[in-house]
Order: structure tokens, then C-alpha cells, then sequence
């Protein structure tokens, strides 16, 4: 099988994640105006309880799915009967996660009066078994997962300004993110029999799937304590508008977040493959390239965000959220150590079959984030969640680095990344500067951003280049390369 570009599949990610960001970027302006700080509050803690159930239903699958079924693409049956196999698996573990959900409904008062709003989001649950998306990450199909989300996020739009008109309109939110997300899920297993057609069986040796497999969701299990705790913590111990102020701010970053990932995400397979086939050399070389990358991008956005924050939370969520600038800009602190610990995971650890030792890291971040956030919260409302984060994201990095060392030491003390992590320093340096004059010299919060961003961009790009930095040549090259073909 011809391997796609992995450029143009970082492209098709990136448009895909940014779509994801234009969705909330265009309607949470509008959502967070016409629904209560209270609602926002109730919205942002049910999906907070639903997405425990949700990574039940997940069981890790999709993460062991990608590893094993990159050896698998070439060789139509037996994909077909590994992708049978898993999927198996995991209608099982949604029956079950269905199960506790009801249970917890039952059992724990706090959370009746939440009960229909938990139930919508609870629709992600099937849809999201159903949509195996892991086999179109497996044959890195990113160019069918981007024209799907364009679809159906333009038709939750639409239905967004249709339902969501006044502060009770919470639950018509919740239903439209949930048509948003895991709609096209049932389009997915449909045209997933373009690669393998698959269906439940009765008859398979499930053990060799089901210790990783249990491996990897506890450490998910561990993963979503950890990145939901705060918000959870916040509903239990405060009010729903400290959790509504927090929600914006947890929003802004995991959005940002999940652009600057773009390219790890589509990396992963190519990365789990040559692993899985020793071919170390160029493992380390794709791996080393997409470390320098992504330095070169956290860093700016991180000191981008930080002096934009005040703009960024007025601009999409209006004068009320106002409290919200200052948790957002300690989360600014996170990104780099977020972004380098993702790829020390994903990237370096689970291909090299480390399970064990993702979930280790990811255990003890968790419980130091639950330490933190219940230590700090009573004190420092929302501003103590987004310490905690930062903490935890910087304990998670150091404990995978301690674990992968012996595999990835090269590339993390090589002097190519040195230099993309200071030249990219005295780029932010730049950005910083673009940001106070253009702070200094405008008053329009719109033409603020819009200039701050623009020129901090071009500032740092000359920064980069002036520099001699690799990534930003490599970025140059490419950009003339398509204008001159173009010409």
C-alpha cells in the first residue's frame, strides 16, 4: 500500500481541527450570550460526567487498534478479522459503560438534577463505538474524516442558531454538540467496508487483544481523571458559574491544544509502523522533525495566547466571562510540556509497547492533579484548576522522559532541538513586543487581535529565518515551492 503524504495528511488535519475550532469559535460568542453562566455551568459539568462513561465504552481500543493494525492494512483478511475482533470488544465495553452510567444516575443525588442533559451527551457513547474511526487513522484517511466533519458541522450551525435562543436552550445545545461530534459515526461504519468488513463475533482468542488492551484504557482512565478532574472537582466544591467561567478557559487552551497536535495525531500510524518493522533510522528522523515542529509552533502560541488572553475571552465570550482571562492565561504555561509529553506517549512509548509505563505517568499526574485541585479550589477557585493542570502536565513530561529516555535521548538533547527552542524563545520575544505596541496603539479589541496576530506571525517567521532556524526554512522552501508552480 502506497504511504499518503504525511504533509498533506498533517494538512487535512489541521483543516479538520480547525473546523473543530471555527465550530466553538462561531457559536460559543453566541451560546455564552444567550445562555446563563448557570447553564454553561450545567452543560460543561454533564459532559464532564458522561465523558467517564465515554472512555469505558472506548476500553483503549483505539489506541491498541492504530499499533496492531498498521501491520495489518496490507492484507485485506487479516485486518478485516483484527478489526472484527476489536470492534467485539468494544460493543461489550459500551454495554457495560451504558450499565454504570444508569447506575450512577440512580445512586448519586447530585447528580438527578442533571439527568437529561447526561443522557443527550450519553448518545456519544454508541456513536462513537460505531464510528471506528480507528481504521481510517489506521490507513490514514484523513481526507474522508475532513470533508465528513465540514458537513456536519455546518448543518449543527445552522441548527445551533435554529434551537439555541434563551438561557433554558442548554439541553438544544448539548443535543446539536452531540449531532456534531458523533453524528457521522454511522456514515463511518458504513464506508469503513472500503478497507475490511467488519462485524461481531462469537469465536476469537480475545485474550491476546485484552491485556493491552485494559492496559492502555487504564491509563485513559488515568488520562481523563486527570484532564476532567478540574472541571469535576470545580461542580462538586463551587458553584456552576465557577465552573462556567473555568469552561471558557479550559475550552480556549484544549482548542488550541488540539490544532498545535495536528501533526502528532497523523503521525502516529507512520511512527507505529516503522517502529513495529525496526526501521529505526527513519523512525528517529520522523520523530526528531516532529519534535522541532512542534516546539516551533507551542512556544509562539503559548506567548501568544498569554498576552491576547484578555482580548481572546472577550471577543468570544463577551463582558460576563471577564473572570475567566486569568485561568486562561496559567494554562498558557501548560502547552509545551502538554505537547512534548503527547509525543513521548503516543509517539515513543506505546509503539515501543511500554503500556505499562504510559500508565504509570499518566496515574500519578492524575492523583497529583486530584491533590492539587482539592488543596487549591477552596482557596483559588478556578485559577487553582488551571495551576493544577499546569503542574500535572509538567510532572506527566518528566515521567515519560524518564521512561523513554533510552530511545529518544538523541533527539531531546540534540542540538537541532536546542536551537529550534531558542530561536523560538527569541521569536516570542518578538510576538511579546508586536503585542504591546499593538495594545499600546489600538483601542478596537477586533483590530487588536487581528494585528497582534498577523504581525506576530511575521515577526516571528523573520525572527525564525534570520536565525537560521530549520523547521521555519523547511516551511519557506515549501511556501515558494507552491507559489512558483502556481506562477
Amino acid at each position: 500500500m502506497k504511504h499518503r503524504s504525511l504533509a498533506l495528511n498533517a494538512f487535512l488535519n489541521s483543516l479538520r481541527n480547525i473546523l473543530n475550532i471555527l465550530f466553538p469559535l462561531i457559536t460559543f460568542p453566541y451560546v455564552s450570550r444567550k445562555l446563563s453562566v448557570s447553564g454553561i455551568g450545567i452543560y460543561n459539568f454533564s459532559n464532564s460526567i458522561v465523558s467517564y462513561f465515554l472512555l469505558i465504552a472506548a476500553l483503549g481500543v483505539s489506541t491498541y487498534a492504530i499499533r496492531e493494525g498498521a501491520k495489518y492494512r496490507e492484507n485485506t483478511k487479516k485486518i478485516t478479522r483484527f478489526a472484527s475482533e476489536v470492534f467485539t470488544i468494544n460493543i461489550w465495553s459500551t454495554v457495560i459503560a451504558y450499565i454504570l452510567l444508569f447506575l450512577s444516575l440512580i445512586i448519586f443525588q447530585k447528580l438527578r438534577s442533571y439527568t437529561v442533559c447526561i443522557l443527550i451527551f450519553s448518545l456519544q457513547i454508541f456513536f462513537t463505538t460505531i464510528g471506528t474511526e480507528w481504521i481510517y487513522q489506521i490507513y490514514e484517511d484523513y481526507a474522508y474524516i475532513t470533508i465528513r466533519s465540514i458537513i456536519f458541522q455546518i448543518f449543527s450551525i445552522i441548527l445551533l442558531f435554529i434551537f439555541v435562543r434563551a438561557p433554558q436552550d442548554y439541553l438544544n445545545y448539548a443535543a446539536i454538540t452531540v449531532f456534531s461530534a458523533a453524528g457521522s459515526n454511522i456514515l463511518n461504519f458504513i464506508h469503513a467496508r472500503r478497507y475490511c468488513h467488519i462485524r461481531i463475533v462469537f469465536h476469537f482468542n480475545w485474550r491476546k487483544h485484552i491485556v493491552p488492551i485494559l492496559i492502555l484504557f487504564a491509563a485513559g482512565i488515568a488520562n481523563m481523571i486527570y484532564v476532567n478532574s478540574d472541571v469535576t472537582l470545580l461542580g462538586l466544591m463551587k458553584t456552576n458559574y465557577i465552573v462556567g467561567i473555568y469552561s471558557v478557559s479550559s475550552k480556549v487552551y484544549s482548542l488550541i491544544k488540539t490544532l498545535i497536535s495536528a501533526l502528532l495525531i497523523v503521525t502516529i500510524p507512520r511512527l507505529a509502523l516503522l517502529f513495529s518493522k525496526n526501521q529505526l533510522v527513519e523512525y528517529k528522523n520522523i520523530l526528531s522533525k516532529l519534535t522541532n515542529t512542534l516546539v516551533v509552533l507551542a512556544l509562539p502560541v503559548s506567548v501568544g495566547l498569554f498576552m491576547l488572553a484578555k482580548e481572546v475571552i472577550l471577543i468570544i465570550s463577551g463582558p460576563n466571562y471577564f473572570r475567566a482571562v486569568n485561568s486562561l492565561q496559567i494554562l498558557c504555561f501548560a502547552y509545551i510540556f502538554s505537547i512534548l509529553s503527547w509525543i513521548l506517549s503516543d509517539c515513543v512509548l506505546i509503539p515501543a509497547k511500554r503500556e505499562k509505563k504510559v500508565l504509570s505517568s499518566m496515574t500519578i499526574s492524575a492523583i497529583l492533579n486530584i491533590i492539587f485541585n482539592i488543596v487549591l479550589i477552596p482557596f483559588w477557585d478556578e485559577a487553582a484548576a488551571a495551576v493544577s493542570t499546569v503542574l500535572a502536565e509538567i510532572s506527566m513530561f518528566f515521567m515519560n522522559y524518564h521512561y523513554s529516555k533510552d530511545l529518544v535521548s538523541d533527539v531531546f538533547k540534540s542540538k537541532e532541538l536546542l536551537n529550534s527552542f531558542v530561536t523560538s524563545v527569541f521569536g516570542c520575544l518578538g510576538i511579546i513586543l508586536v503585542c504591546l505596541l499593538c495594545d499600546f496603539e489600538l483601542r478596537s479589541i477586533v483590530l487588536k487581535t487581528l494585528f497582534s496576530i498577523v504581525l506576530s506571525i511575521i515577526i516571528y517567521g523573520f525572527i525564525l529565518l534570520l536565525l537560521k532556524n530549520k523547521v521555519a526554512f523547511s516551511i519557506w522552501k515549501r511556501a515558494k515551492n507552491i507559489l512558483q508552480k502556481r506562477n
